[in-house]
C-alpha cells in the first residue's frame, strides 16, 4: 500500500487531529505519541478542546482552543449574540487542518457537527472520522428510540423500548408492560444519566415485583433503583422538565452481563473491536464472539466509521441485544491496551498509511484476555489554566 506520509510530493509532515472528545482524548493522545515511536515516518499529532486543558494538550505536539461560547449567566439571548460572532466550530478546525496537512481527523463529541460538511473536509483531503458517514446515521444513533426502531427493521437483537412524553403515556405503558421488571431513560443522553430501574416499594402486595426501598434510591444513587410510584411523583411535580420536556424511554429490564465493545471501522466493516464487561471495580478484557456476532452486523447496518463503542446486555436467555452506540471513543478505550491491542494506534496507523488495512480475525487472535482495574491519577496544572 502506498504511504501518503512518504510521498515526495507533500511539503509537510501529515498529521492526525484529536478533536474534543468526551473523556479519552488524553489517553488517544498518549497512545499515538507510542505509535510515532514506532515508525522512522513522522507525523505531528494535534488535539483541540474548548477549554484549556494542559493535561490533556500535554500530550500533543500541537494545540488549538476550539470556538465556544463561555456566558457567565444563562441569559439566551447573549449566548446567541456571542455564539454570532464566533468561526463555526467545523469551520476553524477545517482552516487549520488545511494549514497543518492533517490526513485524519477524528471529531470527537460534535460529531454532526463535522458531518453536515463532510463533502469540504474530503475536498482537503482529510480523512473525517464522525461514527458513520451521514448526518442521518449520526442523528438516528443518538435517538435511542429511532436507533432501536432501526435495529428491528435489521432483525438485529435490541432491547425493547417504549417511548413516553408525558405521565399520561408512561401509565398507560405500565399497565401494559408492568408485569416484568423495568427501567427508564431518556431518548438521548450519555453517561447513564436519567437511567433507574423501576420496582415497588418494600410494602407491596405482589410476590413476583422486585421491591425498593423508598429511601434507598437516595441512599444507594450508584444502584440506580427506584420505586415506581416515587419516579411518576418526581416526574409529574419536576419544574425542569415541565420547563424542558424530555423524551424518555420505558424498557424491560435486562438481567444479564452487560458488555462494552470498542470498535475500529470503516463504512460498516468492522476492522478491529475489544469487549469488556465488568464486575464490581474490575473490566474483564478480551474477544467474546456471541457478542461480536451481534456487533458486526449492527456496524454493518448502522454504516459506522472511524472509532466508536457499543453496549449490548444479555436478556434471561442468554441472547445478546444491543443498547446502544456510541458513535465516539469509549471512555474505557486505554483498557484494552492492556489486551496487547491497542485500537487507536490500529485505526490510526492505518489511515495514516503507516499500515495496511486491518483484519478483524488477525486483531481478534492478538488479543490476550486480561483483568484491569482503573486508578484515580492526579495530574498538577497551572492556576492561570484553571476556568
Amino acid at each position: 500500500m502506498d504511504n501518503p506520509a512518504n510521498d515526495s510530493h507533500h511539503t509537510k509532515v501529515s498529521a492526525a487531529w484529536l478533536a474534543e472528545g468526551q473523556s479519552s482524548q488524553r489517553d488517544m493522545l498518549a497512545s499515538l505519541q507510542a505509535l510515532k515511536s514506532q515508525f522512522n515516518t513522522p507525523f505531528t499529532i494535534i488535539a483541540s478542546h474548548r477549554h484549556n486543558r494542559p493535561e490533556i494538550f500535554a500530550f500533543a505536539d500541537v494545540v488549538y482552543r476550539e470556538p465556544s461560547v463561555t456566558a457567565t449567566d444563562s441569559d439566551e439571548q447573549t449566548m446567541l449574540e456571542a455564539a454570532e460572532t464566533l468561526t463555526p466550530r467545523w469551520e476553524f478546525v477545517l482552516e487549520q487542518a488545511k494549514n497543518n496537512n492533517v490526513k485524519v481527523l477524528l471529531t470527537g463529541r460534535n460529531g454532526i457537527n463535522y458531518e453536515a460538511h463532510r463533502e469540504a473536509f474530503n475536498e482537503a483531503g482529510i480523512r473525517l472520522l464522525t461514527g458513520a458517514t451521514s448526518v442521518a446515521a449520526l442523528e438516528t444513533i443518538d435517538d435511542k428510540f429511532a436507533f432501536m426502531q432501526q435495529c428491528h427493521e435489521h432483525d438485529i437483537p435490541v432491547a425493547d423500548a417504549w417511548r413516553f412524553d408525558n405521565v399520561t403515556e408512561l401509565e398507560a405503558l405500565l399497565a401494559k408492560h408492568g408485569h416484568q421488571p423495568l427501567c427508564v431513560k431518556p431518548v438521548t443522553g450519555i453517561f447513564a444519566q436519567g437511567f433507574w430501574r423501576l420496582g415497588k416499594d418494600k410494602e407491596a402486595d405482589e410476590e413476583n415485583d422486585e421491591q425498593y426501598d423508598s429511601f434507598e434510591h437516595l441512599y444507594f444513587t450508584e444502584e440506580k433503583k427506584i420505586n415506581t410510584a416515587q419516579f411518576i411523583n418526581a416526574y409529574v411535580n419536576s419544574l425542569m422538565v415541565h420547563e424542558r420536556p424530555i423524551p424518555m424511554l420505558l424498557m424491560p429490564f435486562l438481567s444479564g452481563q452487560e458488555y462494552s465493545i470498542d470498535v475500529v471501522c470503516e463504512y460498516g466493516e468492522v476492522l478491529a473491536a475489544v469487549t469488556r464487561y465488568k464486575t464490581g471495580k474490575i473490566q474483564h478484557i478480551g474477544y467474546e464472539q456471541p457478542v461480536m456476532d451481534v456487533v458486526i452486523p449492527l456496524i454493518k447496518a448502522f454504516g459506522c466509521d472511524g472509532i466508536i463503542s457499543v453496549q449490548t446486555k444479555a436478556d434471561d436467555y442468554g441472547q445478546h441485544r444491543v443498547l446502544e452506540i456510541n458513535s465516539r471513543p469509549s471512555g474505557g478505550i486505554d483498557y484494552t491496551t492492556h489486551s496487547g491491542v491497542d485500537l487507536t494506534q490500529i485505526g490510526f496507523a492505518y489511515w495514516l498509511g503507516l499500515t495496511d488495512k486491518p483484519k478483524l480475525v488477525d486483531i481478534a487472535q492478538q488479543i490476550v484476555p486480561c483483568q484491569v482495574r482503573s486508578i484515580m491519577v492526579g495530574v498538577k496544572i497551572e492556576d492561570d489554566a484553571v476556568e
